[in-house]
């Protein structure tokens, strides 16, 4: 298996651009974040006082020509770079902003080897339906992905509807983060149970969970094992990082079918090692790595 081709379903844009998370850890949310999630990092690189955004530009690449290069490197056959647009709760004001124009001119760059994301913002519905429509358009993205606990809603939210309307009319799936937050946000809305609406809703279209559900790790398998086109996405946690559930849903008919993984970021080297280091069986890990992204993002 140590040559066994591999799709990161959650690579983000900041992977090529680091530069960019300046602007993120101006924000509340990351200054904190920098100081608990990442406390391990933040010791080993000791960043002077205002520069905390380097403990996730550690693991970046400079530019996506580098992260081309490493991606064929390490066999990362594709990479699905969705655009991340989330709201400060303390700041009030995009504390992510990517700009999807940034993502498509590395989708291009990609030659086919980049999937590009669009990302939603409840707050401003028609103008990120818009965007959503020209980025399918103008740059084949395949997805959208969005942080609805960083807006404060449940993804069963009246204002989280037209994503999906506008996700089914466009024949793409959708993804959203569930689990706790990272940064201090209010995580309830992260529970996984709130999909199961909207599953029942939209039984036709496909919903990818991120972020592994945790700690409600039995409500995210249940949503993925009961809903036909509920997905799950093992990223934001580097593999070895996983709980023992976790491990034993994926390695079962009912999760192997069902889940892909993502680097978030985190740095391709280590993420790919400790993905071949996983106890699960062959089997699962190449519809895991590989065949399952390529069915969920038509590919």
């Amino acid at each position: 298996m140590a040559d066994l081709k591999v799709i990161d379903c959650s690579l983000l844009y900041h992977y090529c651009d680091p530069e960019i998370l300046q602007e993120c850890f101006k924000f509340h949310e990351f200054q904190v974040m920098a100081i608990t999630t990442f406390k391990g990092v933040l010791e080993r690189v000791k960043p002077k006082p205002g520069e905390e955004w380097k403990v996730l530009a550690t693991a970046c690449k400079s530019s996506p020509e580098e992260m081309l290069k490493e991606m064929e490197e390490l066999g990362i056959a594709y990479a699905v770079i969705p655009t991340v647009w989330g709201w400060s709760q303390r700041d009030h004001g995009m504390m992510m902003d990517h700009k999807v124009d940034d993502v498509g001119e590395v989708v291009k760059k990609g030659n086919g080897k980049i999937i590009g994301g669009a990302s939603y913002n409840p707050f401003r519905i028609k103008e990120s339906l818009e965007t959503i429509d020209r980025t399918v358009k103008e740059y084949g993205f395949k997805y959208v992905w969005f942080h609805p606990i960083s807006f404060g809603m449940a993804p069963n939210d009246r204002r989280c509807y037209p994503l999906y309307t506008k996700c089914l009319e466009l024949g793409i799936p959708v993804g959203m983060q569930v689990g706790h937050s990272a940064e201090p946000l209010t995580s309830e809305p992260g529970h996984p149970m709130y999909v199961d609406n909207v599953a029942i809703e939209f039984p036709d279209l496909k919903i990818i969970m991120t972020h592994t559900g945790w700690p409600w790790i039995d409500e995210w398998c249940s949503m993925i094992w009961r809903h036909p086109n509920v997905y799950g996405m093992c990223n934001a946690y580097m593999p070895s990082g996983l709980y023992p559930e976790t491990l034993r849903f994926l390695d079962s008919p009912r999760g192997r079918d069902k889940v892909v993984m993502g680097s978030h970021a985190y740095g391709l080297p280590r993420w790919k090692k400790e993905l071949l280091e996983m106890p699960i069986s062959d089997k699962a890990k190449q519809k895991i790595f590989y065949d399952n992204a390529i069915k969920i993002f038509d590919i």
